[in-house]
């Protein structure tokens, strides 16, 4: 039977073993999962590895170290040795020069480019760094990404998690600015100059952890920092390493028990709550003991809001078991008394809020999801009860506490649940702080599972008013978004995002090029922050899961969303396909975290599998594209024309000819999904191309011809750098 053997010596610095990866085995077609298996020592030639092809007429591989340096492409039909940087040989080196090989009379390969490939650069310092399309954007969930401290945990009383034997694991509030701090540097490598964190300030809830519960804002949550980590230290230490911090600030609500300092919402003290057929003292929900009040605090109680009337005040400076009869002033009735209203202890009443505070006109229901004024005045569940945000306190305090993060070194900030506070009111908002901070980044988002386009038709079933490009503009005619100007509002992409789960999903780009014909109804559609997924939604099954098609799908998704307009987001751990197909959040009536996209990332991040995590083969896509995308200025900032997409297939132009310190860079881009795509393209800027991926360069009269593989690309610079980064399976 035929066989191909062959050698290959690593330069110094490669871990040790050499791997090789290999597709498109022939006869078989066979391949491997990346990274591949490892090569054996050459016994006979020290330095040296080998690794025998039995049954083998042709093969595709790629060497590699598993741990981020690895060879080009290749091809071998027949024996030969490689040295690194080299070209093929027939025969082995000579006796006693490892080093030597014997010239051949024939190579496989071509020479390398005569430039030398991009493989790193310097990151200016952040306030150099003032058009924040130059960015990318990790985006975590700090109490869920990595535990530097674990005297701050804390379990939420709902969704706590026991292991086998009883015992409460997993808490809510694991990671914290310490564990983040500690794990800059993985951002960093990853090629990410932002992180997008989710709202740190205080929180109440029965489930908080994420953050969008606000009970003070002027306070950041105790359960994220430690006496060596605070808020101010993170954004220091990030700072340092040139990273971004965009804080994420919730408008529309707060929690269920008001404002610290500023609005009390009237409850009854959770501690004094007793379930029906229980007694008081009986409750076991792992460190709630006794009863379900706050077990972290000595005395047993949820909030420490100094305007609670003087009974609860009381109540909150004793009694932590919850027994010393409390007559409800609302009913009369005396607690604790099991089965005694829930809502009195986990609800609230409408009616009964403080009008100053809050809208009064109750819950959000049924066909109110797709109609502005139920949206902007109703609350949108138990635990978010909407603010009165046009009125003047409401603003006074929510802007002047964003001020103070902003003074301390924030970057940037992320707006949530934006279509449910009307476009006129949050812009006051968001020219505050920017006018507090000139220059200030400002992005907001407003969920939609569809195109997003209102009353400009597509089949969307809800109004301008209530749709992400409204909010990205100044005028009043829902169905002409020209009739105002760039409101410098931009918002997450969910139009485009909205096509993944019918198009990359499937292997195909089918119907991509109808969404970005739409670009032109946004404010400026090149500040959009793009993405795949997110903590609320992902790209299969309506929109509730983590992505979970395969690798090369994924692959192909963020060659788009890298070389199309916008700012690339990524949620983590889809750098490692973490939780892939898991729920974005929990689903039925008993499920925890650890079973959903928010599940704990930090094992991933140990010293002992940091390594592990970083060979992932999307870690080094997307480490690869940060690199590319930094390197051209068309790819960050440049709208996109001449769009052309075939379904496996397409082709755009990124044209930043404008006048400034970017003018005249000048991109055309190329991607295939499935399968090998040619790729043309004509009426283009005549000159000469580099290609980014490949390094392939072409002395262009105004056309362009070339060939890209599947679930790659081809970015061709006008009068580009050549190469950027290294060949991986799904940039080659």
């Amino acid at each position: 039977m035929p066989a191909i053997t062959v050698h290959f010596r690593k330069p110094a610095d490669w871990a040790e073993p050499v791997l090789v990866h290999w597709w498109d085995r022939q006869p078989a077609g066979a391949a491997t999962d990346w990274p591949g298996v490892p090569m054996t020592p050459d016994p006979e030639h020290p330095g040296w590895y080998v690794f025998t092809f039995d049954d083998t007429t042709r093969v595709h591989l790629v060497f590699n170290d598993g741990h981020g340096r690895q060879s080009g492409d290749l091809a071998r039909e027949r024996d030969g040795w490689l040295s690194f940087d080299a070209h093929w040989q027939d025969v082995p080196p000579a006796a006693g020069e490892p080093d030597k090989l014997t010239p051949a009379a024939a190579a496989d390969t071509p020479p390398p480019p005569a430039k030398p490939a991009i493989v790193t650069d310097a990151l200016r310092p952040v306030a150099e760094r003032t058009d924040f399309r130059e960015e990318t954007i990790y985006f975590l969930l700090t109490a869920r990404f990595n535990d530097g401290d674990p005297s701050n945990n804390f379990f939420c009383r709902d969704r706590i998690r026991f292991d086998a034997d009883g015992k409460a694991v997993d808490p809510h509030w694991r990671g914290d600015f310490k564990g983040l701090i500690q794990r800059l540097d993985y951002i960093r490598d990853l090629g990410f100059t932002a992180i997008w964190i989710t709202p740190p300030v205080e929180n109440r809830s029965g489930l908080d952890y994420h953050g969008y519960h606000p009970y003070d804002w002027t306070r950041i949550d105790p359960r994220l920092e430690s006496p060596d980590a605070t808020y101010q230290d993170l954004i220091d230490a990030a700072h340092e390493k040139g990273i971004k911090i965009i804080q994420d600030v919730v408008v529309n609500h707060s929690c269920q028990y008001g404002i610290r300092g500023k609005v009390h919402i009237d409850h009854l003290p959770t501690k004094y709550y007793v379930p029906q057929g229980s007694e008081q003292g009986q409750v076991d929900h792992g460190p709630y003991q006794g009863n379900l009040g706050n077990y972290a605090w000595p005395n047993r109680d949820d909030i420490d809001n100094p305007l609670a009337p003087d009974w609860w005040q009381a109540r909150h400076e004793r009694d932590p078991g919850g027994t010393e009869p409390l007559t409800d002033p609302k009913t009369g009735e005396t607690v604790p008394k099991p089965g005694y209203e829930p809502g009195r202890f986990f609800g609230i009443d409408a009616q009964g809020l403080d009008p100053d505070w809050y809208h009064q006109d109750g819950f959000i229901c049924g066909g109110d999801w797709e109609s502005p004024q139920p949206l902007q005045q109703r609350h949108l569940a138990g635990d978010c009860i909407d603010l009165a945000t046009e009125r003047q306190n409401v603003k006074d305090y929510i802007i002047g506490a964003i001020n103070r993060y902003l003074d301390m070194g924030v970057d940037a900030l992320r707006i949530d649940t934006v279509k449910h506070v009307e476009r006129d009111s949050l812009l006051e908002y968001i020219n505050a702080w920017k006018a507090h901070k000139p220059g200030l980044f400002v992005f907001g988002e407003n969920l939609v599972k569809g195109y997003g386009w209102g009353d400009l038709g597509g089949g969307d079933n809800g109004p301008s008013q209530i749709r992400p490009w409204w909010y990205t503009r100044l005028g009043h005619d829902p169905q002409d978004p020209h009739s105002g100007g760039d409101s410098g509002f931009p918002q997450l992409d969910f139009g485009l995002f909205s096509t993944f789960r019918d198009t990359l999903s499937r292997g195909t780009f089918e119907g991509t090029g109808q969404i970005l014909s739409m670009d032109w109804i946004y404010g400026d559609v090149t500040q959009l922050v793009t993405f795949l997924q997110n903590h609320d939604v992902g790209p299969d099954n309506d929109f509730k899961y983590r992505f979970k098609g395969d690798t090369w799908m994924a692959a192909a998704a963020y060659n788009l969303i890298w070389t199309a307009r916008g700012i690339p987001c990524l949620y983590f751990g889809e750098e490692i396909e973490f939780m892939k197909g898991a729920p974005q959040d929990v689903e039925g009536e008993k499920d925890t975290l650890e079973s959903t996209g928010r599940a704990y990332f930090g094992d991933h991040l140990t010293d002992e599998r940091l390594q592990e995590t970083q060979s992932h083969p999307l870690y080094q896509h997307i480490q690869r594209l940060n690199l590319i995308r930094r390197n051209v200025a068309a790819l960050q900032k440049a709208a996109m024309s001449r769009v052309g997409e075939w379904g496996s297939g397409m082709h755009f132009v990124r044209d930043l000819s404008a006048a400034g310190p970017d003018g005249g860079s000048y991109a055309v881009v190329g991607l295939a999904i499935g399968a090998d795509q040619t790729i043309d393209i004509g009426d283009v800027r005549p000159g000469v191309y580099r290609d980014a991926v490949t390094g392939g360069e072409i002395h262009s009269n105004g056309h362009l011809s070339f060939q890209v593989k599947a679930n790659s690309a081809g970015i061709w610079v006008l009068n580009g750098p050549g190469k950027i980064g290294h060949d991986g399976p799904f940039l080659r």
